[in-house]
């Protein structure tokens, strides 16, 4: 069900613009004779230099409960939350880490307090019904339409029905005080929506990349706790976690609450850091941790493209895929021998028309289609056979147990250039990106007047 708890963070993951985790763990020193200092000029509390705590000081790890403006938030609510993040993990999480998390955790259950609580002094608070009823959607998308089977999966992975309805009702809440308080106040004019059009025109042809990003701020003092945390969600990122699930954990961009996507970006506009890392990049891969004024930035390349011209990934190809397979117990030798049979019958094939014919003299299999999406091939195969002519194939790839084959290109129907984006997109363009900077300082202000008890 790993996918289902994937799908619920592109659904109702947590909005997060908190502040770095930061961990200033003082270990307890051995017991033994305390010197007395002196208080000097530099010392002027007299500290002595081998203290002998009581008890081990670790701010990280306080009881992970708070009561925020009255309401509270058990240990039990963070262990359900922590729950719905590590099962989106495909690799285990180390202990380190899921302290971190479950820090991380708790501020955004914080986070998600204020917003419900801001949204019912405005009276705007969501409705039972509304919740019940995206909750059911939920259920419809992944559990045939059985609350009761998504019910007990959030059970199994200790989590609970309360624990998700909790986060769907922050949301709302949060798209209520938006639309009340925010989306009304947001103004973009015709001649700014022009203009954006106006350089998309002149940018025609430019190269164009759609980035994921997680950003963690860091300040002087605490830079190597930063990197530190941010090495550790590479590192988790790499051995398969969900991009977007972490970036809604832990980036501290308003990004944060679209998975780390910043959309369809030039060059020019990242940080010049980012943009040389990006520069060399292929779609589907990270960087990162990279430094940049402020902090650290994960990112990933989703895709690229050029402005304003055709997606080569749409393009809809015709394909034959020419295939030999081998017997069970074959020798090395004889695999061998196989393999370069079937490679000296690809390199005499002069187009599709001869692979019929030739493939039966060797054993070989053949199979077409001619309404494949470049898209939906795996990436590496993508990107040979959008460099290839009409009849030529792609290396042999393969083994001896599910066998060796090659694709034959014998057909490509481009899309057509894309044109500009419309009025009204881009005018929608720019209004989100104005709410979302308008709802972190809204947020940021809740945060500051907010009374939050540590227990």
């Amino acid at each position: 069900m790993k996918l289902f708890t994937k799908a619920l963070f592109a659904r109702t993951g947590t909005v997060l613009t908190v502040a770095g985790i930061v961990g200033l763990a003082l270990a307890p020193m051995t017991a033994g004779a305390q010197t007395v200092a002196v208080p000097t000029a530099d010392n002027p509390f007299g500290l002595p230099s081998d203290i002998n705590l009581f008890a081990k000081a670790d701010p990280d790890k306080r009881t992970a409960t708070a009561i925020v403006n009255g309401f509270v938030i058990t240990g039990t609510d963070i262990d359900q939350r922590v729950a719905l993040v590590t099962a989106a993990s495909d690799a285990p999480i180390p202990e380190d880490e899921m302290l971190r998390l479950r820090v991380q955790v708790l501020r955004n259950l914080i986070d998600e307090t204020l917003k419900i609580q801001k949204a019912e002094a405005d009276e705007i608070g969501p409705k039972r019904e509304e919740i019940e009823q995206t909750y059911q959607q939920l259920a419809a998308q992944n559990f045939g339409g059985d609350p009761k089977k998504m019910d007990a999966y959030l059970t199994s992975i200790g989590s609970s029905a309360a624990s998700l309805k909790r986060q769907i009702e922050g949301e709302v809440a949060w798209e209520n005080i938006q639309r009340r308080n925010i989306i009304p106040f947001v103004n973009v004019s015709a001649e700014e929506v022009n203009e954006f059009l106006k350089r998309m025109n002149e940018a025609k042809g430019a190269d164009e990349y759609r980035v994921g990003e997680i950003y963690l701020s860091a300040t002087t003092e605490n830079r190597a706790t930063v990197l530190a945390n941010a090495q550790a969600i590479m590192q988790q990122l790499q051995q398969g976690g969900s991009f977007v699930g972490y970036a809604r954990q832990y980036s501290e961009a308003s990004s944060a609450v679209v998975g780390g996507d910043l959309g369809w970006l030039r060059l020019g506009q990242l940080p010049p850091q980012l943009a040389a890392a990006v520069r060399t990049m292929q779609a589907g891969q990270l960087q990162g941790p990279i430094e940049i004024p402020g902090g650290f930035s994960i990112i990933y390349l989703i895709n690229k493209r050029q402005v304003l011209m055709a997606d080569p990934n749409e393009a809809v190809l015709s394909l034959k895929q020419i295939s030999i397979s081998f017997p069970q117990g074959v020798t090395q030798a004889e695999a061998e021998a196989k393999v370069n049979q079937f490679g000296a019958f690809i390199d005499g094939l002069k187009g599709c028309g001869d692979v019929e014919t030739g493939a039966k003299a060797i054993g070989a299999e053949v199979v077409s289609n001619d309404q494949i999406k470049a898209a939906n091939l795996p990436e590496q195969l993508r990107n040979i056979i959008l460099g290839l002519q009409i009849g030529q194939t792609t290396p042999p790839f393969g083994g001896i147990q599910e066998g060796v084959r090659v694709l034959m290109l014998c057909g490509r129907d481009d899309p057509k250039d894309a044109g500009a984006p419309t009025f009204a997109a881009v005018m929608d363009q720019i209004e989100q990106e104005r709410v979302q900077k308008r709802a972190q300082r809204l947020l940021r202000d809740l945060r500051n007047d907010a009374y939050i008890e540590y227990n």
